[in-house]
């Protein structure tokens, strides 16, 4: 074990090193300018043609060849608004300090440009496989508009395995860790009866898997909305200096003992865009393998719901939970971690209804999460095997173990390993992204063109 978390280790620093962080940020502006800032000029449209059109009959129609296009960005919403939103939130606080949470915000503004680009490319590159049924993600924008198999297969083996960690055990790690804390309920008892829960839905497939996100999802994210604002409203006095702490700490050059100037805001900055990642999943190339599922036929279409998607998981959620972790000061004292630091901050402003919030709001994040991620890997299986079912239902039995082997897991070594696959997945996406943007722009300025006729 030691020697897994050695080579980890030197492995995550290269993989989420300057030169990774340069990368992630170059490609968020890059993208941002070819689409000619759409985040930022057209976010009205965006929302019109997203949350506010959500009861839209176009938003639900769907036929044989895809899931509807809400049930796409609700299995896409179910992988981002995870425990990346309150667990891996708390980890960046704590590790990076507040000034993490400014590096997320600017991870997430640049990322809408970059989710958008990534589902464009999922639409137009998709194929279908055996079942009739729309297949996509980075893995076919690669090798169908780049022509780089290699690369592609290079992807598909990173989701495979990320999926396990990133999408799975980190997610039931944290569930185990919430109701232990808050209810007493052993970790072993936690993992049989996720595992029971995952394998039902999961062995059913795509289609039952965004049959359930459909209506998981905008329950959860309403429920935790409410919890965040209810602490946020008691604490309303300690929020200013809360947003003091976010910006002073996000550009501070303390120096480490003995090492140079500069080491606060690397920190804050590895943290922030590394976690960012993680919450929002832009870059990673994980979402787009849902939306590519989608019956919608227009690609910008689905693409301003991914960037919806980074606004609201990340502006909004990630904010309203570092909030409250910040005005309650329990982050500094080194006595909690992960969830169990979320829930105590919760507990401390709303005791005890607080904390059943939070760890109710943990266990459907995480769930839904596990759900989504589970279709991501037999993307990437199907990929590599030439769309081979019994290899996909191979891979369906092996993810639902390691659900329970998130349970009783090591919490360091598990986030560790997720965020160095989630830096390995993310490399070769963003080289099909880059790769093809010309594509990008003209469906984009074909889209808006048609939009003015």
């Amino acid at each position: 074990m030691e020697i897994i978390t050695k080579i980890n280790a030197e492995l995550n620093g290269i993989v989420w090193g300057p030169i990774m962080l340069t990368f992630l940020i170059g490609v968020g502006i890059f993208l941002s300018v070819i689409t000619g800032g759409m985040q930022f000029r057209k976010f009205g449209y965006i929302m019109k043609k997203t949350i506010l059109g959500v009861f839209s009959k176009n938003h639900h129609e769907k036929d044989g060849s895809g899931v509807s296009s809400f049930q796409a960005v609700a299995t896409a919403m179910a992988g981002t608004i995870g425990t990346g939103s309150i667990t891996g939130l708390a980890t960046a606080i704590c590790s990076g300090g507040p000034g993490a949470v400014f590096w997320m915000w600017i991870s997430a503004l640049l990322g809408m440009a970059t989710k958008y680009a990534e589902i464009v490319l999922s639409l137009k590159f998709r194929e279908k496989n055996s079942q009739g049924q729309y297949v996509g993600g980075p893995m076919y924008y690669i090798k169908n508009g780049l022509n780089l198999k290699w690369l592609a297969v290079l992807f598909a083996i990173f989701a495979m395995f990320a999926c396990l960690g990133t999408g799975n055990a980190t997610q039931s790690n944290s569930i185990a860790v919430a109701l232990n804390s808050t209810m007493g309920i052993k970790p072993w008892i936690t993992g049989i009866v996720l595992t029971v829960i995952a394998a039902a839905v999961i062995l059913g497939g795509m289609k039952r898997i965004a049959s359930v996100n459909e209506k998981l999802v905008p329950f959860m994210a309403v429920f935790y909305v409410i919890c965040a604002l209810v602490a946020l409203i008691i604490n309303i006095e300690k929020v200013p200096a809360a947003f003091a702490l976010i910006f002073k700490e996000a550009f501070n050059f303390k120096a480490a003992a003995g090492g140079t100037a500069g080491y606060g805001i690397m920190l804050a900055m590895h943290y922030g865009f590394s976690r960012g990642v993680f919450s929002n999943e832009a870059g990673l190339g994980s979402a787009p393998i849902a939306h590519a599922a989608s019956s919608t036929k227009n690609p910008v279409h689905q693409g301003l719901w991914g960037m919806f998607e980074v606004f609201f998981t990340t502006i909004v959620i990630c904010t309203l939970s570092a909030l409250v972790l910040l005005t309650t000061g329990l982050w500094s004292t080194g006595e909690f971690e992960g969830s169990a630091l979320s829930i105590a901050s919760f507990n401390s402003v709303i005791p005890k209804i607080g904390g059943i919030g939070v760890t109710l709001s943990t266990v459907f994040f995480a769930l839904s999460t596990i759900l989504g991620w589970a279709y991501y890997g037999e993307v990437s299986v199907g990929f590599l095997t030439n769309k081979s079912q019994k290899a996909i239902t191979v891979y369906r039995i092996i993810y639902v173990a390691f659900v329970f082997l998130g349970t009783v897991g090591s919490l360091d070594l598990i986030w560790s390993i997720s965020e160095t696959m989630n830096g390995l997945m993310a490399i070769p996406n963003l080289i099909g992204v880059v790769g093809l943007y010309k594509v990008v722009k003209n469906i984009t300025t074909e889209h808006f063109k048609e939009l003015k006729k």
